[in-house]
């Protein structure tokens, strides 16, 4: 779980740190906006459970992980421009895993079921908060793409498989991969979220 963890830092961090590129910051700045991509959910989640100091701060390979692609995106980012398509499906794949850890970890630390299932969310969503914010952009989750609501509804399956008694690996990989797909889809057909008329 952990080598899956650190892909999912790396690839948050990377579209963090391209956000960053193409809002011309410099190398401070891609870096700094990939790092809180890729690891500010986890810390906004650490925090409110109160698990501290944040993993992010406690376990080094988070932090080295994150800023290293975030260096990279910013040294090599004309040839990383055409892999837009495999970047949004590690995207994809990881907010699937951010959901299901970020909502274990709730469960384990004995935060109600809603209270985890929110936590589980933000967890994957909230370095995507906080990229957006700092890059001067409306936030993702609040405009009309599926991406938020995929990560509460997966929270939510995880939660009812951990009350069940089925937190087994293959049963949160199912879901992590649920997550997954239903973004992936999501991202293919155009769904969107309603809006309100003008």
């Amino acid at each position: 779980m952990l080598a899956a963890d650190l892909v999912g830092v790396a690839v948050f961090a990377a579209s963090g740190a391209s956000a960053g590129v193409l809002k011309r910051l410099d190398l401070f700045g891609v870096a700094f906006v990939g790092f809180l991509a890729a690891l500010g959910g986890g810390i906004v989640r650490d925090l409110v459970i109160g698990a501290v100091p944040p993993l992010a701060f406690a376990d080094w390979r988070y932090a080295v992980t994150a800023v290293a692609a975030s260096l990279g995106v910013f040294w090599f980012h004309p040839q990383l421009s055409r892999l837009r398509r495999p970047v949004l499906v590690l995207d994809a794949a990881g907010l699937g895993l951010f959901t299901v850890t970020g909502t274990l970890k709730a469960l384990d630390a004995g935060v109600p079921a809603v209270g985890s299932c929110l936590i589980g969310m933000l967890t994957a969503i909230g370095g995507g908060l906080a990229r957006d914010l700092l890059t001067g952009e409306i936030p993702v989750v609040l405009r009309r793409e599926i991406y938020a609501v995929v990560a509460l509804a997966g929270a939510i399956i995880v939660t009812i498989l951990r009350g069940l008694g089925h937190a087994s690996f293959w049963w949160l990989a199912a879901a992590a991969l649920f997550i997954t797909g239903v973004r992936l889809v999501a991202l293919y057909r155009r769904w969107s979220a309603p809006v309100a008329a003008p």
